[in-house]
């Protein structure tokens, strides 16, 4: 497969604000509202240069053409976006009052949803210039939105994860035990830049007791012989994430090291062979869970199954109980169990998967067999 994606066109954005405001309407939306971050990139191409507390207001409704509201010296930014033709750009200026300009977008009585990424003080402006108006969290009122994946987010993202997976490879030469784990990370960071990634979101290097906290990031620890280490990390490359995780052993592990290590890989396996069309979020979830259960682990499992992925490195669906959404063709999602033992060492194993027509494919295909390290 090609490194060099293929672009996304005037009318691929015009086709997703079709089908955001289809899907509005079908749930008694009069539209959505748009400020800057992952929805509106999705939706129009459009990211402004800074986030300022300047309003930037994306508008889509099913009974009007989508229309872009910005402040007059980011106007030109805003009509060089890929999307721009598809929709109707308007300016406020400073000193004008912005939510009185997007009043004039909207219904006085309108039922709209919101991203999540939207501030409070452009919630409270609207709200003010329109106290009839009703907000519902676009995760909550759309949480599919951006789930399913056409074959080019799809090629995007499985570059992204091969661009991660050499990432993997490389680190395994590097050194580990006497080094930091910010180090580690710093290796991590400089692979990932030189794989094509545009950007590193996280590089989690979790040595020892460190990485029983499935939160821990990279540390001053040095790394010792005999360490348990969780690597996690990902990025942007051509505007798609990636994020895989592997655990590693600085030489050779314990008995229970490897225990642990091949419960999780069971888990994870199950997880995987348990995707396909119709089955819901959450047994996804159920699945993993009941396999490190049964090894009498179930109580340092501590965190869900896994996330969606795609302009972000983490969004809707996630892989947890409660989640009845089933799975759908074209979802790209992590399935990452763990286990955590405090003060002592973690392991997580981390792929992301295609849900298919028949079942799933990986996209991380790196050995997830516990790597030895120097």
């Amino acid at each position: 497969m090609t490194d060099t994606p293929v672009p996304f066109t005037e009318r691929d954005y015009a086709e997703r604000m079709a089908r955001a405001a289809r899907e509005a309407a079908a749930v008694g939306l009069s539209g959505l509202l748009v400020t800057p971050g992952p929805d509106m990139v999705w939706l129009c191409g459009y990211q402004p240069t800074a986030f300022t507390e300047r309003l930037t207001l994306l508008v889509v409704t099913p009974d009007s053409e989508p229309r872009l509201l910005v402040p007059a010296l980011e106007r030109p930014d805003a009509e060089a976006a890929p999307g721009a033709g598809a929709l109707r750009t308007t300016d406020w200026r400073d000193g004008q009052d912005p939510y009185a300009a997007a009043a004039g977008l909207l219904r006085p009585h309108g039922r709209y949803g919101v991203s999540d990424s939207a501030w409070a003080l452009h919630l409270l402006g609207l709200q003010e210039a329109l106290p009839l108006t009703s907000y519902r969290a676009l995760t909550t009122a759309l949480p599919m939105l951006r789930a399913v994946k056409d074959e080019h987010e799809v090629a995007r993202l499985t570059v992204a994860a091969a661009a991660a997976d050499a990432t993997y490879e490389q680190i395994l030469s590097v050194r580990f035990a006497g080094r930091r784990e910010t180090d580690v990370a710093a290796d991590l960071t400089r692979l990932l830049l030189e794989q094509g990634h545009s950007q590193v979101d996280f590089t989690v290097v979790g040595s020892g007791p460190n990485g029983a906290n499935p939160h821990h990031e990279a540390g001053e620890r040095v790394i010792e012989d005999g360490d348990m280490i969780v690597l996690d990390f990902g990025g942007l490359k051509d505007g798609y994430g990636s994020d895989t995780t592997r655990t590693v052993h600085v030489g050779e592990p314990t008995r229970e090291e490897t225990r642990v290590h091949d419960i999780v890989r069971e888990a994870q396996q199950a997880a995987y062979e348990a995707v396909r069309p119709g089955v819901a979020c959450q047994v996804i979830d159920r699945v993993a869970r009941a396999v490190i259960e049964k090894a009498g682990y179930g109580d340092h499992f501590i965190h869900r199954t896994g996330h969606g992925i795609g302009v972000t490195t983490h969004e809707p669906p996630y892989m947890v109980e409660g989640e009845e959404q089933p799975l759908v063709p074209g979802m790209c999602f992590s399935v990452e169990p763990g286990i955590y033992l405090p003060g002592r060492f973690g392991v997580r194993i981390e792929d992301i998967v295609l849900c298919t027509q028949d079942g799933g494919r990986r996209l991380n295909t790196t050995d997830r067999e516990m790597a030895l390290v120097s």
